[in-house]
């Protein structure tokens, strides 16, 4: 029921940006026609192979843990001629849309640290305002060399070996805000402190300005903010992540609502084919070899980064 009710407030909130904003005919708005893309396509087959494509990242995502923001991102603007700020407002939608719904099952599990999550969160959401204002500010192409570089770097931490190191003692502010807590493991409950809460903090914040600015998770950032400063355990990290993620967006997506970038034309199929893509690999995950398809889709992840980075300085992207 909550992905239901998130996916249908996001559908009502785009289609009435869009019949708020939409065009007159014949006139394009911008430097991208009134649907956001410059394709020969029609719209219905051009809804369909974006839907498609979405639906795909969104099953790598979910079998990864990469998200599938990553993936649509720049196969929208590279292959499909999707003007870069229209392409990042459709996938802020798609992480409110998928996130809510797998946020409300671990939250309800007991994995998810809410009181250290709406803490962190104070910083998420400050940094994805400033990033989402920054978007309107940087050139297309630095757009582009930025999130290249982000997806290299993603590609390179997914193949990374994550070693678990709890912290021994809680920080003083982490015990003076709470933020110590626990969680079900298979002997029983798990008890764990946080460490280094003012350095974990401050990388939030540059996980959020990454995802207002580009429209996806920042989960390598997350992680080792959460991971390797603050010393949450692996399932608390994620799960915890996850629950931040859909509110970090929600942040920056009312930016890019206001500015004209998200249209249904775009928005919508990327929306729901991600979802899809998503529910599907959360099932698939428990018989799939995860490490053979970390490598795969890092790899894809680091052709899709050299193509932005060689986009972006040759000034494709305006």
């Amino acid at each position: 029921m909550e992905v239901l009710s998130n996916l249908a407030a996001s559908s009502v909130l785009i289609v009435a940006n869009w019949a708020r904003n939409r065009p007159a005919p014949g006139v394009s708005r911008g430097a991208a026609p009134a649907a956001g893309y410059n394709s020969p396509m029609t719209s219905a087959l051009f809804s369909g192979v974006v839907f498609g494509v979405a639906a795909l990242a969104g099953f790598l995502g979910a079998l990864t843990g990469l998200g599938g923001g990553v993936v649509v991102t720049p196969v929208l603007t590279s292959f499909l001629g999707v003007d870069i700020r229209f392409a990042i407002g459709a996938s802020l939608v798609s992480v409110i849309a998928t996130s809510s719904g797998a946020a409300a099952a671990y939250v309800r599990e007991g994995f998810s640290n809410i009181r250290a999550g709406m803490f962190l969160e104070i910083a998420t959401t400050l940094g994805a305002v400033a990033g989402a204002h920054l978007t309107t500010v940087l050139p297309g192409s630095a757009l582009a060399i930025i999130f290249g570089a982000v997806l290299l770097y993603s590609a390179w931490h997914s193949f990374r070996v994550r070693r678990e190191t709890p912290a021994e003692v809680s920080d003083p502010l982490a015990i003076r805000l709470r933020l110590q807590s626990s969680y079900p493991g298979r002997e029983g409950i798990v008890h764990y402190n946080v460490a280094r809460v003012r350095g974990g903090f401050s990388l939030m914040f540059v996980a959020g300005v990454l995802s207002g600015l580009l429209g996806i998770g920042s989960g390598a950032m997350k992680v080792i903010a959460m991971d390797q400063v603050m010393r949450f355990p692996f399932k608390v990290s994620t799960t915890t992540s996850n629950f931040m993620i859909g509110v970090t967006a929600a942040a920056s997506a009312g930016i890019y609502l206001s500015r004209g970038y998200i249209d249904p034309g775009v928005a919508m199929p990327v929306m729901l084919g991600v979802l899809t893509g998503s529910f599907l690999g959360a099932r698939q995950l428990v018989v799939s070899r995860t490490p053979l398809l970390r490598m795969v889709f890092a790899l894809v992840v680091g052709v899709l980064a050299f193509e932005m980075l060689y986009s972006g300085f040759t000034g494709r992207f305006r």
